[in-house]
């Protein structure tokens, strides 16, 4: 049984008439009373009642006709599916980001320009570091992740599309003899004790904190570490050491705390979306499509972030 067989059948039960079903069907009447009679052969049944003055549906017609309109309306909501599916109008978006993304405005921005173009896309969000996002990417549990990282390094098998760089910043006590300088260089804080992030956290702030230290002549002196920045600014607030966050951040107020930009080139962290690079789907196409239009990544986002 085809699906043609089925849409001949309805035609002519809701017509009641094979000449003007056939009109509807656009083909010939003695082709379609040739498919009924072959459809009631393979059914085993009559279908139709017919007279030189009338035709009418039998008992098992009527039976017959509940379940065909169904399954000719299941046929039509899984093409429609399949072809919103192919346009990426439907189904799962597994994203992630670090936890800068929501204060630094994308991240909303993004989800709210792509929740009113595709409301019927069920969006799953979840907090991760930028480490674990590449893996999530490769592993196919994850589709777009929202990441942080700096200079021009590949990262095998995924894709980043630069987004915009925002501007690292030194976080400390509002007392610390530093705290009341517009900007600061790395070479300024050869002498402070460092809160960075566990060895266990898959970023990259603490090697580029590293590598400005080297930069500046000197190794830092680790003297705190903490899986969360938000666990960072507390710790600086406490007095405890200077953290180096990027500048969204800076959003974070605490009582006594203090964000001050620093001003070496290459003292900032790339925002960027990330994709795997084996299967781009339509998802993640149409999710790529409504990102806002942000600055160019050749533009570090404004100082005066940190100084808030």
């Amino acid at each position: 049984m085809e699906l043609r067989h089925l849409r001949y059948f309805v035609t002519v039960a809701e017509e009641l008439h094979f000449t003007r079903a056939a009109e509807r069907l656009h083909i010939g009447q003695p082709p379609l009373s040739q498919q009924i009679q072959a459809l009631e052969a393979e059914l085993g049944v009559q279908l139709f009642l017919r007279s030189k003055r009338r035709v009418a549906l039998t008992a098992a017609g009527e039976r017959f006709l509940l379940r065909a309109r169904r399954l000719l309306a299941d046929a039509q909501a899984a093409a429609d599916e399949a072809r919103r599916a192919g346009l990426g109008e439907v189904g799962e978006l597994r994203i992630g980001f670090t936890a800068s993304m929501p204060l630094a405005g994308v991240l909303p921005e993004s989800l709210r320009r792509y929740r009113a173009r595709y409301p019927a896309v069920s969006l799953k969000l979840k907090e991760m570091f930028t480490g674990d996002q590449y893996d999530a990417l490769r592993q196919q549990r994850l589709d777009v992740g929202f990441v942080r990282y700096n200079g021009d390094e590949q990262v095998p098998g995924v894709i980043r599309h630069e987004l915009r760089r925002d501007r690292l910043c030194v976080v400390l006590h509002g007392d610390h003899p530093l705290a009341q300088r517009s900007q600061l260089v790395f070479a300024d804080l050869r002498d402070e004790d460092f809160i960075v992030h566990s060895p266990e956290v898959a970023t990259g702030l603490p090697t580029l904190i590293r590598q400005l230290a080297q930069a500046a002549g000197f190794m830092p002196h680790i003297a705190q570490t903490a899986r969360e920045a938000m666990t960072q600014i507390v710790l600086a607030a406490a007095g405890l050491g200077v953290a180096i966050l990027p500048s969204p951040l800076a959003c974070v107020q605490l009582d006594g705390v203090r964000y001050i930009p620093l001003m070496d080139d290459s003292a900032y962290l790339s925002l960027a979306v990330a994709i795997s690079a084996e299967d781009i789907s339509p998802l993640v196409a149409a999710f790529i499509a409504v990102l806002p239009k942000l600055a160019t990544s050749e533009t570090i986002t404004d100082a005066v972030n940190c100084q808030k």
